[in-house]
């Protein structure tokens, strides 16, 4: 199956691209004994005086192979992660409209970026096409970042059961521009856009009950947000006489400010200057 989807990954690229990739022979067995690079290409176009630590890359397709030389780090699947990458030039090559990169992390995931209006029909090809089949919707969340023109940098992470693989979908918003909602193919999502509009503020239209999950009712502004406040803009306690729950501004008095460095378990008062030493006594003229 795998060689099949290689197959038709790379006649769907070459045929929109009008490209020609190369046919990489990744060896997965290291020969420790004589020191042997384990990612030798057998492309008869790659040139001949190519070093041992570098393989020959034919315009773009194919990924630099990764040896990490170490006990404790994990060693990187090169063909499980050339096939990955393949499979997100497929995906762009048959949605070029919205797909605006493909790039792979340090953990060999896979990352679209897709543009704002398209990520339904991404999320769409994602869980519906037969060679994708991410049948699971596992987290929705989002990165906040002011100083830039779209602020919003939300992320859907998709698990395929079928081919045992993870991608991340990412798309940018602002405060203004809303983007569809994908509880039309994982009825999962609920929670985790509403838990998104909760904290960030971003608007999912075609969602069945867009309401906040985490805040309390009446709650002003969205605590994950850069702007937002650390002490927030109410706060909450019971009042005796009132025999409820108020909600009050926050007032912070000058008193509480005032921190004292008595707790046995604060060390900074070893490194005080004066702190453990009584003042001298003033001088008798």
């Amino acid at each position: 199956m795998n060689r099949i989807l290689s197959s038709l990954v790379k006649n769907t690229i070459a045929h929109v691209f009008k490209r020609s990739l190369r046919v990489t022979n990744i060896v997965s067995s290291v020969d420790s004994g004589k020191g042997n690079d384990p990612y030798k290409s057998k492309d008869p176009c790659a040139e001949k005086d190519v070093s041992s630590d570098k393989v020959q890359l034919e315009k773009g397709f194919a990924l630099q192979p990764i040896d990490v030389k170490s006990w404790t780090l994990r060693k990187h699947d090169n063909a499980a992660r050339q096939r990955l990458y393949e499979f997100g030039l497929y995906v762009a090559a048959c949605l070029p409209k919205f797909v605006q990169k493909i790039q792979m992390t340090h953990t060999d995931e896979l990352e679209i970026l897709v543009t704002p209006e398209g990520v339904f029909c991404v999320l769409s090809f994602m869980a519906h096409h037969q060679n994708a089949c991410f049948g699971q919707c596992a987290l929705v969340t989002a990165v906040d970042v002011p100083t830039r023109v779209y602020r919003f940098e939300v992320a859907y992470i998709l698990r395929s059961f079928r081919f045992a693989t993870k991608a991340t979908v990412k798309t940018y918003t602002d405060e203004l521009t809303p983007l569809h909602s994908a509880y039309e193919l994982w009825h999962g999502v609920n929670w985790y856009e509403r838990e998104t509009y909760d904290m960030f503020g971003i608007i999912f239209t075609h969602h069945p009950d867009l309401r906040r999950l985490l805040t309390d009712y009446g709650f002003t502004g969205h605590p994950l947000r850069k702007d937002f406040p650390q002490v927030g803009y109410t706060e909450v306690r019971y009042d005796d006489e009132l025999k409820k729950i108020v909600y009050e501004p926050v007032e912070f008095a000058q008193e509480y400010r005032s921190f004292q460095l008595q707790s046995p378990w604060t060390y900074y008062r070893e490194f005080h200057e004066g702190y453990n030493c009584p003042p001298a006594p003033p001088k008798k003229t």
